[in-house]
């Protein structure tokens, strides 16, 4: 016969045994943001993602639909598809057989490239400088950081440039941009947290400010100078205003502003492509738009794993 003893009538190690799963299933001291989120909760989150995803890849997919849809279709659409029936290359065929979009990507991507390593070099060595000990301390850096917080204004600038015979110049594309004020607040933070007896071992050994910066603080910082370059590379990959005001030969227009051009003329900026027919102009403007999203968009899976350990590093810790 089997004799069965209740939990109260256990020896002491194996009732505390037997309670202990229960002890654990419950925790007063458990962190809300721990707890298992409701259904309800998962389900308005997920609408909400869904809807943010939708906001950003339905234009996509509409510039890009609407540079692919042939001439029937955009007439019975009323200008935009958001599916092409037919989808044809007609439109791209017609920006690259004028030298306009071939010349005006060359002139981005020399500005680009040019203005980010120049904006990284600047940044880079003021950074470092002022994130070490200088001379009277906090308010020269202070008094730096001031002066940053004031533009210039339109016609100051246009003035300068003019006086330093940039007009028309790819010079004055790229000199403007080459330092921010937040990308220097970023990176100065991030250069900040960096160990100082790294440096004071490096400066024992005998080795001066440039090898200190160049052989430790820059492999330590790639991931903050990759966020950055992205910034830079990314302004003035998009920056068109600056074109606007000081470039009037036609062969020096990058991509941005022959896309301004496209899109406030219309049809009538097809004459600078040099061609005798044109599909419709909501074609060739969209068109242009791709052609001038995909090369800096082709960047961003290289440094996204960048983005979280290099911003929120150098805003955060500093």
């Amino acid at each position: 016969m089997a004799i069965t003893l209740s939990p109260e009538k256990l020896p002491l190690g194996r009732k505390a045994k037997a309670r202990k799963p229960k002890e654990l299933s419950y925790n007063p001291k458990r962190p809300v943001w721990k707890e298992r989120p409701s259904p309800l909760y998962q389900t308005i989150k997920t609408l909400v993602l869904v809807l943010f995803s939708a906001s950003i890849i339905v234009p996509i997919l509409l510039v890009v639909s609407t540079s692919l849809a042939d001439k029937d279709q955009l007439a019975k659409a009323g200008g935009f598809v958001l599916w092409p029936e037919r989808p044809t290359l007609e439109a791209y065929q017609t920006i690259f057989n004028g030298p306009m979009v071939l010349n005006s990507l060359g002139v981005s991507a020399f500005v680009t490239i040019v203005g980010t390593i120049l904006a990284l070099f600047v940044t880079i060595t003021m950074a470092y400088a002022t994130s070490r000990p200088v001379l009277f301390g906090r308010p020269v850096v202070l008094a730096v950081l001031f002066t940053l917080l004031f533009a210039p204004g339109l016609i100051p600038s246009f003035l300068m440039i003019k006086q330093l015979g940039l007009l028309d110049s790819l010079w004055s594309l790229i000199l403007p941009g080459i330092f921010g004020a937040f990308n220097f607040v970023v990176m100065r933070s991030f250069f900040m947290n960096i160990p100082q007896e790294l440096i004071e071992s490096a400066r024992i050994d005998g080795a001066s400010d440039w090898t200190i910066l160049w052989r430790i603080v820059m492999p330590l910082s790639k991931a903050v100078i990759a966020v950055v370059g992205l910034f830079y590379a990314v302004g003035f990959w998009n920056s068109f205003f600056n074109a606007l005001l000081y470039i009037n030969d036609h062969s020096k227009w990058p991509i941005q502003l022959l896309l301004r051009n496209f899109v406030v003329q219309g049809s009538g900026a097809a004459d600078g492509l040099g061609i005798s027919s044109v599909p419709p102009s909501q074609s060739i403007q969209m068109a242009v738009v791709v052609v001038a999203l995909v090369p800096i968009l082709m960047v961003y899976p290289f440094l996204q794993k960048h983005f979280t350990k290099g911003v929120l590093t150098g805003a955060v810790k500093g």
